[in-house]
């Protein structure tokens, strides 16, 4: 479990502590959401805490913890000098941290992270380019884990632009899980 897992659980009813800016679950658009505001945790995940307010879902970004009364997580960060390889393994650990705000799975174990490809620009600096699905191609939350993805990868300082590009071919399926996801969610 993770570290802001360990100190929240599901149903949990909290007062935020400051306002705060958080993401809209499915939509994906930054709200303002005011000091003294009773939130119930929904999932505590990744870096990331999924909440409910008034009947609607939000994300909180593990930086902005504070909302909630916890020690912020800190941003991951790669520095500069960093080789190709040490980037696609930070982007693969990144994505490892964003997941559905409903689903208690990873976005890489549950299988919806087709590929990682990494390009120089002109600049020097890199784009890194995430061939993606979704569970369903009715999905809401695409344009959400899209986000956080972006969000999560502009950690390397050396990535200029992340393209997140969700496709539907092949078609998402369970076997594309992990035996972990499957187990996690009593899918054998």
């Amino acid at each position: 479990m993770s570290e802001t897992g360990e100190r929240l659980y599901k149903g949990q009813v909290l007062p935020l502590t400051r306002d705060v800016t958080a993401i809209s679950v499915p939509f994906g658009k930054p709200v303002e959401l005011a000091e003294d505001a009773e939130v119930q945790i929904m999932q505590a995940r990744g870096d990331s805490v999924s909440i409910a307010l008034e009947g609607r879902l939000y994300l909180i970004e593990g930086d902005q913890l504070d909302a909630l009364g916890l020690e912020p997580l800190p941003r991951a960060r790669l520095a500069a000098g960093a080789s190709d390889a040490e980037l696609e393994a930070f982007v693969w650990d990144r994505l490892r941290t964003c997941f559905d705000p409903e689903i208690p799975v990873n976005i890489v174990e549950l299988g919806l992270v087709y590929g990682c490809r990494i390009d120089t620009l002109i600049s020097g600096e890199k784009m890194v380019n995430v061939k993606m699905t979704l569970t369903a191609p009715g999905c809401g939350m695409g344009e959400v884990i899209a986000a956080d993805a972006r969000h999560k990868i502009l950690g390397a300082e050396q990535v200029k632009k992340v393209h997140v590009e969700i496709v539907f071919d092949p078609p998402w399926s369970r076997e594309m899980m992990s035996e972990e996801a499957r187990l996690e969610l009593g899918m054998f």
